[in-house]
């Protein structure tokens, strides 16, 4: 019996030989190969436009490519759609989740699976308390989706997969949207589900996540695999340089700056959310000093989209003397009058917000520079043309030029560029969501030091992201913000990840010293 489990396990669990997927000015994949075991827990790694994306949508069935084989236990298979790769055992968790939030657990996970396996199910309600209790997962059936956090959001899409008894399971940006203590408890989850033969393949910019977590590695550039390695054996910067191909340049213990005067004040802010299931702000204050980066954590839905809507004034709702820009109440003006005062915004939603998808790179840069380039009312494109030029060299932005359309772009070079577009408006202001969610290690690096050079030019910045490591790095105070509720603000240096994840679970809500700027400000 021994034996025969043995011999079972030293067959791969799936084999990629020389996947080739092309698009049109683009080799996705060139020549992909990779080998899963059964019980590994195994990391795709690469900077954007790597090829991992169309890997695993391959895997998954969702593009099919142009060349190459997929072997899974052994035989050769064709993957045409994500139900036959649900058939198959294999499980996918998007980045950006699929679920309904008007429906219940149950009901969603209910929505994937074929008549055949409902059978075989049999109460499905009871097969989702049963595998959540195993797997400490904490899911109830019953629960509206609309209810749950963005980790028992990721726990449900877990689950999904989880009844169909996976045998892979692909995770992208897994703990992009994780508190560090949700972020422990995915893991545990992960190694359970490996010590029960369960592949899984790892898709993460967080490289000290993939060091503790995988035993493989492979790593894309460009489409092809250009390196394998065991990451306990590597460090972040080792890896890193694998991705980049060249001494990669790390993010260092950056100094921490006291603010100056305060630039931007928030005082007493409550504000009803405007969308069903949003979350509505309470009391809310603080202050943001020149020269400074405010770091605001929170797990995603918290309230971090109502506060960016009302500061920039996406949410057009007059909030009084509430908001101050350099003493002057800037409650009722409109988001174009507080640009003009010296305000800019990098929203979390690259396009359609930060973009607009259809315009070229150039016309992106004046709808926010309008003020430089426009004169009589008309557009001087000669020199709007060059300073969009100026930007893609400076931010290092990967395109096909000023014209190239914004959509075109991938995510990490996109945000560069919106970045780049915003920092070169010298702000008094700069209110930033998410600034290298999604982005590669090189990216975020030259997204970090601009932001720093910024700030030490005299901005203030306000800082908003669901990674709690970059707000460390950053932020020279620190808050978070949970149920709508702000915590209070306190010097970086002397707080800690551990204290800053329990405040994003709203342990401060109910505490007798909740209050929202720290007394010192």
């Amino acid at each position: 019996m021994a034996e025969t489990l043995k011999k079972r396990h030293s067959i791969p669990r799936i084999e990629l030989a020389n996947i080739t997927k092309q698009y049109p000015g683009c080799l996705a994949n060139d020549n992909v190969s990779l080998t899963l075991m059964p019980g590994e827990i195994h990391a795709l790694l690469g900077e954007n436009g790597a090829g991992k994306s169309t890997l695993v949508k391959t895997i998954y069935g969702v593009v099919s490519p142009d060349s190459g084989d997929i072997i899974w236990d052994g035989k050769a298979v064709s993957i045409k759609s994500p139900s036959k790769a649900r058939e198959l055992g294999i499980g996918m968790v998007f980045q950006h989740f699929s679920l309904f939030e008007t429906l219940t657990v149950s009901q969603n996970i209910e929505l994937c699976l074929t008549p055949l396996q409902l059978t075989k199910i049999g109460n499905l309600a009871s097969s989702i308390t049963a595998l959540s209790e195993k797997y400490g997962l904490n899911v109830d059936p019953d629960s509206y989706v609309h209810s749950l956090s963005i980790g028992e959001r990721q726990r449900v899409e877990i689950m999904r997969c989880l009844v169909q008894s996976v045998k892979l399971l692909i995770l992208d940006e897994p703990t992009s949207v994780l508190t560090p203590q949700e972020v422990s408890g995915l893991f545990q989850v992960l190694r359970t589900l490996a010590q029960e033969g369960c592949s899984i393949l790892f898709i993460s910019h967080k490289l000290h996540e993939v060091t503790e977590v995988c035993q493989q590695a492979t790593i894309l550039r460009a489409g092809k695999v250009i390196d394998t390695c065991e990451p306990a054996k590597e460090t972040p910067a080792s890896i890193a340089k694998m991705m980049v191909g060249e001494l990669a340049e790390q993010d260092a213990g950056y100094s921490k700056k006291e603010g100056l005067h305060t630039v931007f004040s928030m005082t007493s802010l409550n504000l009803a959310t405007k969308h069903p299931f949003g979350t509505s702000l309470k009391d809310i204050s603080f202050e943001l000093k020149a020269g400074e980066i405010l770091g605001i954590a929170g797990v995603a839905g918290n309230g971090q989209d109502e506060l960016m809507a009302i500061i920039s004034g996406e949410d057009e709702r007059n909030t009084g003397a509430a908001l101050a820009l350099e003493k002057q109440s800037i409650g009722q003006l409109s988001a174009a009058q507080r640009r003009k005062l010296g305000m800019a915004y990098v929203p979390e939603e690259r396009l359609g917000r930060g973009a607009v998808p259809d315009m070229s790179l150039t016309e992106n840069t004046l709808l926010t520079h309008s003020q430089g380039f426009i004169k009589s009312g008309i557009v001087q494109w000669k020199p709007l043309t060059d300073y969009a030029k100026k930007l893609i060299a400076q931010y290092k932005v990967k395109c096909h030029g000023e014209f190239s359309e914004a959509k075109s772009l991938s995510g990490g070079n996109l945000q560069k560029f919106i970045m780049g577009r915003e920092i070169g408006q010298n702000p008094k202001v700069l209110v930033c969501a998410h600034p290298t969610w999604g982005v590669d290690v090189g990216a975020a690096l030259a997204i970090h030091q601009a932001l720093l050079r910024l700030r030490d030019q005299g901005a203030a910045i306000l800082l908003v992201s669901e990674d709690i490591d970059e707000l460390f790095l950053l932020a020279d105070r620190m808050a978070a913000v949970c149920d709508g509720h702000l915590s209070p603000v306190v010097k970086t240096l002397d707080t800690s990840i551990d204290e800053i994840g329990q405040w994003m679970a709203g342990t401060f809500i109910h505490s007798p010293s909740h209050h929202s700027e720290e007394t010192t400000a």
